[in-house]
């Protein structure tokens, strides 16, 4: 299957009340999560079981689910920037159970660098994860949730919302994910599918850690230095402050699967709230707010 292939309309999914949702109120009970070989989505994976749906956990190598798999939780191996692998595994959960109810897309990674700094290559890269992934399940997804009148759960980043110097590339990856839910929202609102975003700030978990090896991968610019010793200066103390645990990121994604009438967004963490009030401040106070940080660092 292509990107341009349209996956065909499933049956009709069996629903079933979860014993005691987040919010109380019965949910459908078959969901598809992504990411799910560490952190948000491994998280996710188990809330959504102690919840009552039935999970399918999907990671590229499902020998990093094999502990979900002993804990009962269905598994599958599913690469995002493969459409061939995205809507296999879609196909596969309505054929197992009769349709799909939940959507969680949470794969991605951070390019960290300088804009000048990160190679072309590496800008795809990003955009193929983070936002084509998404994208390619919705597409597979979606005939199946609107005709369960299902919910589909997106978690993008605070990034999303305030872009910071070298963080450009993930943040426009990020906010071109928040815009394209924003529009898939009103799109399949007559349908009663509901859409949301669940936005964290830093997250305690191996996601930092990548996010560093990317960094180190570009070759740096000596016209950046400052902002390379700010981050280097960050790594040595333990990375930005104020993250959550997943486990914080987990619930707020079970509780806009399972609440009657979910916002349209979910902001974890103090800096995340700080990041949606930030988007609205002029973009002149911001970018002296960046330029003290770096006079700091200096």
């Amino acid at each position: 299957m292509t990107d341009d292939e349209r996956v065909p309309d499933g049956g009709t999914t069996a629903s079933r009340p979860a014993e005691g949702g987040v919010s109380g109120v019965a949910v459908r009970d078959t969901a598809l999560v992504t990411g799910c070989s560490s952190g948000i989505g491994r998280a996710t994976a188990r809330t959504l079981d102690r919840e009552g749906f039935r999970v399918y956990a999907a990671a590229r190598d499902t020998a990093d689910v094999a502990d979900l798999a002993d804990e009962g939780i269905e598994t599958a191996a599913v690469d995002v920037t493969d459409a061939r692998e995205t809507g296999a595994a879609v196909e596969r959960v309505v054929d197992e159970t009769g349709g799909l109810d939940l959507l969680v897309n949470v794969a991605g990674y951070a390019q960290l660098g300088p804009i000048e700094d990160v190679p072309v290559a590496r800008v795809r890269r990003q955009f193929d994860v983070n936002v084509f992934g998404p994208h390619r399940l919705v597409r597979a997804a979606l005939p199946h949730v609107r005709e369960s009148e299902g919910r589909i759960v997106t978690v993008s980043s605070a990034a999303g919302l305030v872009s910071f110097p070298g963080g450009g590339v993930y943040s426009g990856a990020e906010a071109a994910k928040e815009a394209m839910t924003d529009a898939l929202r009103a799109e399949v609102e007559e349908f009663d599918v509901e859409v949301v975003l669940v936005e964290p700030g830093p997250v305690k978990t191996a996601f930092a850690d990548r996010a560093e090896r990317e960094r180190e991968a570009v070759d740096r610019t000596e016209a950046y230095g400052t902002f390379y010793r700010f981050y280097d200066d960050t790594q040595r103390v333990g990375g930005l402050p104020l993250g959550v645990e997943p486990e914080a990121v987990a619930d707020a994604v079970a509780d806009a699967a399972t609440c009657a009438d979910p916002p349209a967004r979910y902001p974890v963490g103090r800096l995340a709230r700080l990041a949606t009030l930030a988007r609205h401040f002029p973009a002149g106070a911001r970018d002296a707010l960046y330029g003290l940080l770096g006079r700091l660092t200096d």
